[in-house]
């Protein structure tokens, strides 16, 4: 059982002299326990993705399933997917924090006092005390917070299949590790798709990475293939380097690696560095 996506085209405007292809022949499969990680600069389509899987937004071609049934529409999978939209307030709408959090399971089919159940255990998840935070309005929390609630309102609903658009974008150092702790921790039972400017905090975990350039995928692979393809991607300004991979490609370009010695490990990289300097250069 999985999130398919089968060479999906989307279009908005179709039919009319501004009609655009968002996204152009793209394919993904998630699975439960997997962790896909998307990346591609601003406008490469990497929302209209997630909005596609998540059967927000209608394709013009290919087909969208999640588990053997349709994505949207009569007969679909009704609660196995939850999105978190790039911009948090857009997903508020009670009056406090904890019935808005709850408000997802108890449409799902849960009672109230399971709901809030739910939501307290969601919202200590991602790091927000659900006694201090839970009774404020939404609309008064810090953006970091905001994002973390929403994201809590997300995994409330036990989806098995996590959408997130860009959830650690704007927190601090805690939050972030709050959010990567709440992932990891969903994982265990849900398929989790994100898409991401923030490379370095998913990528090694990540099962899949795929790269989007205008709509199109210009990467399709695993980690270790990702990082043989770096300096192409950098370079054709798809992907920005995590800062580990970045120092040794700096140092490749001085002469002090040989090519192939890109990695994620901070103290590999160190120990490259170092033997580079020591050898005075790159061996070939």
């Amino acid at each position: 059982m999985a999130l398919i996506l089968d060479d999906i085209v989307c279009e908005y405007a179709t039919g009319t002299a501004l009609a655009a292809v968002a996204l152009d022949a793209v394919s993904l499969t998630l699975s439960r326990g997997d962790l896909v990680v998307v990346l591609g600069p601003t406008g490469s389509g990497k929302t209209t993705l997630l909005r596609a899987a998540a059967g927000l937004l209608s394709v013009s071609r290919g087909r969208v399933e999640i588990d053997g049934l349709p994505a949207s529409g009569r007969g679909s999978a009704r609660g196995a997917v939850g999105l978190l939209f790039q911009r948090p307030e857009s997903q508020f709408f009670s009056l406090s924090v904890a019935e808005d959090c709850a408000f997802g399971p108890r449409n799902l089919g849960r009672t109230p006092d399971e709901a809030l159940e739910d939501a307290r255990d969601a919202l200590s998840a991602v790091g927000l005390d659900p006694v201090t935070f839970g009774p404020r309005e939404p609309w008064s929390l810090s953006g970091g917070e905001a994002r973390r609630a929403a994201f809590a309102g997300v995994l409330a609903m036990h989806p098995r299949y996590l959408l997130l658009d860009e959830p650690t974008a704007g927190l601090d150092a805690e939050g972030r590790r709050s959010v990567c702790e709440a992932i990891e921790s969903a994982r265990a039972g849900a398929g989790v798709l994100v898409v991401t400017h923030d490379a370095e905090m998913f990528l090694d975990s990540a099962d899949r990475v795929l790269v989007l350039r205008a709509g199109r995928p210009v990467f399709d692979g695993d980690v270790p293939a990702l990082l043989e393809a770096l300096p192409r991607l950098s370079e054709a300004g798809d992907v920005d380097p995590p800062e580990v991979p970045r120092a040794l490609m700096l140092a490749r370009e001085r002469g002090l690696l040989a090519p192939g010695t890109l990695t994620l490990d901070i103290d590999r990289a160190a120990a490259l560095i170092a033997e580079g300097l020591s050898s005075g250069g790159a061996r070939s």
